[in-house]
C-alpha cells in the first residue's frame, strides 16, 4: 500500500517550506503554496539558484499573516494575507509573464536588506491565471508562482535509493516536494499517470528536471556537488537529471498525512541511462 507520509507548502517561492499534516487543494495547487514571490528590479523571479541565502528564511503560517524569520540574524517580518497596496506589475517566471500585486514598501525594504540585493515581494491575485504547459497538460490547468506545475511528488523509496548511492545521505527538504509517499518501489512515481489521494484525482504530467537547488544545504545555504553528481550516473536523460513527478489536480479538496495513494493508470517512461 502507498501512503502519504509528508506534505509541504512553500508560501513564498524559494524560501523555506512548511511541513503540514493536511493541505487544502485549490485550482492552482495547495492553499498558500507559492502565492508570493520575490522579484528583482526587472520583475524577474528570484530563487535560491541566484541567492542561496533565501534558504535561511523560514516561513510560518500565523493568524496575522505569514511570519518570515531570518534564521541567521533572528530578524522577522509579518506579511499580511490581505494585500496592502493596489499596485500591480507584470512579473516573469521562466517563460511566463503574469500579473503580480505588490505587497508593501516595508516588505521590499526588509527583503532587500536581508538578501543584500534589490527586490520586491509580489502576490498572485485570484484573477491571475497562469497556465501550465499545454504540451504536457490537458485543458486550461493553472498554477501559482511554482516553476511550472501545481504539485511535485517524490516516493520515499526513491530518496532511500539515492541515499544508498552516496557517502552522505540527504534529507527530503533538498528536493522541495509537496507530496511524499511511502511504500512501493524506487522511482515508482515516474510511471504514475492517474492517481487518487483521499478520492481526489491527480495526473502525473512530467518528470521533474532538477536544477542546482538540491545541492544547497537548506540549513546552512552552503552549496556542494551532490546530489547532481550522483544523479548524472543513473538519472540522466537528454542532458538533464530527473527526480520526482510533477502533478496537476483534477478536483479540489483536502489531503492528509496517512491517506492512501491509489494508482489508477500508469505509463511507460524511457529508461534512464545506468
Amino acid at each position: 500500500m502507498l501512503k502519504i507520509s509528508e506534505l509541504y507548502l512553500y508560501p513564498i517561492k524559494s524560501l523555506g517550506g512548511i511541513k503540514v499534516d493536511k493541505a487544502i487543494i485549490t485550482d492552482r495547487g495547495f492553499e498558500y503554496d507559492r502565492r508570493w514571490m520575490l522579484v528583482d528590479k526587472h520583475n524577474h523571479f528570484l530563487s535560491q539558484r541566484e541567492n542561496a541565502r533565501m534558504a535561511l528564511l523560514a516561513v510560518n503560517i500565523t493568524a496575522g499573516g505569514l511570519k518570515v524569520i531570518d534564521r541567521s540574524r533572528t530578524a522577522e517580518i509579518i506579511i499580511p494575507y490581505k494585500q496592502l497596496t493596489e499596485e500591480f506589475a507584470d512579473v516573469i517566471v521562466w517563460d511566463d509573464t503574469c500579473k503580480g500585486q505588490l505587497v508593501s514598501k516595508e516588505a521590499d525594504k526588509w527583503f532587500t536588506a536581508i538578501l543584500n540585493m534589490e527586490c520586491r515581494l509580489v502576490y498572485m491575485p485570484n484573477d491571475t491565471r497562469r497556465l501550465t504547459n499545454p504540451k504536457y497538460t490537458i485543458g486550461d490547468k493553472i498554477t501559482s508562482f511554482s516553476d511550472a506545475y501545481p504539485f511535485m511528488m517524490i516516493g520515499q523509496a526513491s530518496l532511500n535509493d539515492l541515499n544508498s548511492r552516496m557517502a552522505l545521505p540527504l534529507p527530503i527538504n533538498r528536493f522541495r516536494p509537496n507530496i511524499v509517499f511511502t511504500g512501493g518501489t524506487p522511482y515508482q512515481e515516474d510511471t504514475m499517470d492517474s492517481i487518487t489521494i483521499n478520492n481526489i484525482a491527480f495526473n502525473g504530467v512530467k518528470l521533474c528536471a532538477r536544477c542546482n537547488i538540491p545541492t544547497i544545504d537548506q540549513n546552512t545555504a552552503i552549496k556542494a556537488k551532490e546530489p547532481l553528481k550522483t544523479f548524472a550516473t543513473y538519472r540522466n536523460k537528454n542532458k538533464e537529471v530527473y527526480f520526482g513527478q510533477n502533478l496537476v489536480g483534477e478536483t479540489t479538496g483536502v489531503i492528509s498525512v496517512g491517506d492512501e495513494l491509489v494508482v489508477l493508470t500508469t505509463h511507460t517512461n524511457e529508461r534512464f541511462m545506468v
